[in-house]
């Protein structure tokens, strides 16, 4: 992973369909998540691997009366 190198605060207006857009709907004229970063921002996003926090809750039960 290369970091852009860029600091600061941007503004920017930015417009990409959610993943889950239905053909046909408001947002299907919208370009997928993956293009829009690449033509409208200059990025590419790339896939990788690595750590990740996890939090795993065994077992839940309702609180009881003091």
């Amino acid at each position: 992973m290369r970091p852009t190198g860029l600091t600061g605060r941007f503004d920017i207006d930015f417009k990409a369909a959610p993943p889950n857009a239905r053909a046909g709907g408001p947002l299907a004229e919208l370009p997928p998540i993956f293009t829009a970063v690449e033509d409208q921002l200059g990025l590419k996003l790339q896939a990788g691997k690595g750590p990740v926090d996890v939090l795993v809750i065994d077992h839940v039960e309702m609180p009881t009366e003091n």
